[in-house]
This record gives C-alpha cells, sequence and structure tokens, in this order.
C-alpha cells in the first residue's frame, strides 16, 4: 500500500519541524515537505500533490485560508485535502477556512495519536469535526452563518429514511468509519449516501450538512441501526 503524503505549512519553525518529525516517523505516511509561508505551501501542493496538506492558520505572505482557497480550486490538487492548525480554536480565521474549502481543523495542541488519525481521516476525505467541535460550530454559526441555499432546506425533507440517518451521524461529529458501523453498511455505501446528501442538499462541504441538520432538526433524530431498505 502507498504511503500517505502529506505537505506541513506553518511559520513558526519550531512547531512545523515537530510535526514533521511526528509524521515522518508513523507508518504509512511520507512528509512531501514542508513550507514556511502560505504562498510557499501553494506551489509545494501544486508541484507535489499531496493527500493532506496540514495549513496553518495565520502566516505571513499569504495567510492560511487564501492558500487553502487556491489549493482547493486547483484541479492539480484535486485528490489534496486541506487540514488547518490553529492555537485559537473556534475563530473567525477558522470559519474562513472551513468556506475555502478545508475538510475540518486541529488545534496545535492535538495530542499526537489524534493527529495521525486525523490526518489519516482527512486522506480518506472525511471531516475532522468532533462532537464538540460540532456544537461549537453551531452555536457560532446561529449568529454567524455560512449562508446555506435556501433549496437546501427543502431538499432536506425530500431525503430517504436511510440519509437522513447517515446526516444525523454527520451531525453528531461521526467519521464515515464510525457511520458504517453504526448502521452496518460498508464505508463505500456510506460514502454514496454522502454523495447524495451533498447533492440533494446543494451543499459543498460536510459542514453545510451539519448546520442543515441542525437547522432541521435531524441532529437530534436517532439513526436507526442496521440496512434498511
Amino acid at each position: 500500500m502507498t504511503d500517505l503524503r502529506v505537505v506541513v505549512v506553518d511559520d513558526q519553525e519550531l512547531v512545523r519541524a515537530g510535526f514533521v518529525a511526528l509524521l515522518s516517523g508513523a507508518p504509512g505516511i511520507t512528509v512531501a515537505g514542508q513550507a514556511g509561508q502560505g504562498e510557499e505551501g501553494v506551489r509545494l501542493a501544486r508541484a507535489t500533490g499531496p493527500d493532506v496538506v496540514l495549513m496553518d492558520v495565520r502566516m505571513p505572505v499569504l495567510d492560511g485560508i487564501e492558500a487553502t482557497r487556491r489549493i482547493t480550486a486547483d484541479p492539480a490538487c484535486a485528490t489534496t485535502n486541506v487540514v488547518m492548525l490553529t492555537t485559537f480554536g473556534l475563530d473567525e480565521y477558522v470559519f474562513g477556512a472551513l468556506r475555502a474549502g478545508a475538510v475540518g481543523f486541529l488545534l496545535k495542541d492535538t495530542p499526537p495519536e489524534e493527529l495521525l488519525r486525523a490526518v489519516r481521516v482527512a486522506a480518506a476525505g472525511d471531516s475532522l469535526l468532533s462532537p464538540s467541535i460540532t456544537r461549537k460550530l453551531v452555536e457560532v454559526f446561529a449568529t454567524t452563518p455560512l449562508t446555506p441555499p435556501p433549496a437546501g432546506r427543502t431538499a432536506a425533507a425530500e431525503l430517504t429514511d436511510r440519509e437522513s440517518d447517515v446526516l444525523t451521524l454527520v451531525a453528531q461529529g461521526l467519521s464515515n468509519a464510525d457511520i458504517s458501523t453504526r448502521l452496518g453498511i460498508g464505508p463505500a455505501t456510506v460514502k454514496t449516501y454522502i454523495s447524495r446528501l451533498l447533492t440533494k442538499l446543494d451543499a459543498t462541504t460536510r459542514v453545510h450538512l451539519v448546520i442543515y441538520a441542525y437547522e432541521t432538526g435531524r441532529a437530534a433524530r436517532k439513526a436507526a441501526p442496521g440496512p434498511t431498505a
């Protein structure tokens, strides 16, 4: 199996070196490169096509939000997922990063084993929103929304029972693997359901799905275990 390839972008050399050392020592992960500012990180991502970019939010020359926007919009980085690194938890920078296309974010003091797990989750295209972070996101989006399209709210009423189950579990912060286990369906099937949800709700990211679930009351819905029609 080919190693996951990761690029680390952070202007703090000591912090960057720590992440690089951790990732380099982990089985199945290769550090494809590192950069000390956003513009360099964008060039590196385009040149190496990594699976994951760990991107600091606040950097000179080009901040992490704009760097993320450029990476996610670049066809050369179509299979690259960006994870934001922040010291400050939920702030306006993180929301901007999610709007720019990041799959999630991590605090810089995340335990090593959790960071490695997050890299693998991100490489699989899954979200990095834990239940506690999800709750905080929803609280903040109550006053600072991502402005989901009205059509999405209407479409939510037309979801099948199983689509609603998957939406509920996404809103609770479960990964695709966790959803697969909870519902007794295969990981590939979970991905299919999430793709359907994104299409039906005219959403672009998992974060939008979380907001839809809370807006329509589906976040509190109890998902039925086991496969259903």
